[in-house]
């Protein structure tokens, strides 16, 4: 197990949160304290997730390292299996309209 594997399974736990409605990159950027569009680059894989920020969005979804460490061996509740989550075609859903 290795630093990248968890930032990946961390950043495919966020991503199908979005895709599935549970919350929204804006919501989630406001919570961390990042802006939408940096939100949005991390999670499209255009910057890179940085300690702080991987941090911030642990905390802000109860989210353990032992929960990440998990993750690749059975699913967590609520979340399917790590080779589950996909990107759509047309990108991650935002509310940015309201």
């Amino acid at each position: 197990m290795d630093f990248q594997t968890l930032q990946r399974r961390l950043l495919d736990s966020v991503v199908w949160r979005v895709q599935n409605g549970q919350l929204t990159e804006r919501r989630l950027a406001r919570m961390i304290g990042v802006s939408q569009p940096h939100m949005h680059n991390i999670l499209k894989g255009i910057r890179k997730l940085s300690p702080v920020v991987a941090d911030r969005i642990l905390a802000t979804l109860e989210i353990s390292l032992l929960d990440l460490v998990a993750q690749g061996q059975t699913p967590l509740e609520g979340l399917p299996p790590m080779a589950a989550p996909k990107a759509r075609s047309r990108g991650v859903r935002d509310d940015t309209k309201r």
